[in-house]
């Protein structure tokens, strides 16, 4: 067949991982890999895809940026009133797959959502740019809107509603924390054998590592 899509291949070979190499905990060697796609110039290298379940039972995935992290989990923030959001009610369960095209590697991550402190998420919004603050309170997120222009009208309103003021935290808006209890860091090697590492929790709640097959 000529069609692309049936034809694709590619030969990973631009590193390796092994057992050897492996930090003690997923923590250390995601931080190893994250700095990593930083330093190789990835656009928005801490954006990963964020999986949740709803109800009808279906996943629904999209892509989300990682704000910070460390070994109490992975923090993110949002709208509290988006399908997200409405869908981390439903089940706090989350898989995480973070892709680096350039560097030939994926780590995907499961674990357990929760809301963070609202001290922690006013901390990030201040950090935020005020246009950025002003489209928290203007766009109800995931909800059916008419218009593109009726977004922009809001934005405005909102913009004129504090003008010469500090925009305040939204009571829906902040951040949540995955607790993560798995991690899978993959490396693309040739001939699709690839290496898989896992990180897992035992029932002492300590890391232990083993190999999955490609």
């Amino acid at each position: 067949m000529s069609d692309p899509l049936y034809n694709s291949r590619k030969q990973y070979q631009r590193s390796i991982l092994l057992e050897s190499d492996a930090a003690g905990n997923p923590f250390d060697q995601f931080r190893v890999w994250l700095d990593e796609a930083e330093a190789d110039g990835i656009p928005d290298f801490n954006a990963f895809t964020l999986s949740t379940i709803g109800p009808s039972g279906y996943p629904h995935s999209r892509i989300v940026l990682l704000r910070t992290f460390d070994r109490d989990g992975l923090v993110f923030f949002t709208n509290y009133e988006s399908r997200k959001a409405s869908e981390l009610a439903h089940s706090d369960k989350v898989c995480m797959n973070f892709f680096w095209n350039s560097l030939e590697r994926q780590v995907r991550i499961y674990g357990v959502a929760r809301k963070v402190a609202d001290s922690e998420s006013e901390a990030y919004f201040r950090s935020r740019p005020r246009e950025n603050q002003i489209a928290a309170w203007a766009s109800p997120q995931s909800r059916e809107v008419r218009t593109r222009e009726e977004l922009d009208e809001a934005v405005a309103r909102v913009t004129k509603e504090f003008e010469g003021t500090d925009v305040p935290r939204p009571p829906y808006w902040g951040g949540y924390r995955i607790i993560p209890h798995y991690f899978e860091f993959w490396q693309g090697r040739p001939s699709r054998l690839h290496d898989r590492l896992v990180y897992k929790v035992d029932s002492d709640f300590e890391w232990f590592l083993f190999r999955l097959a490609p």
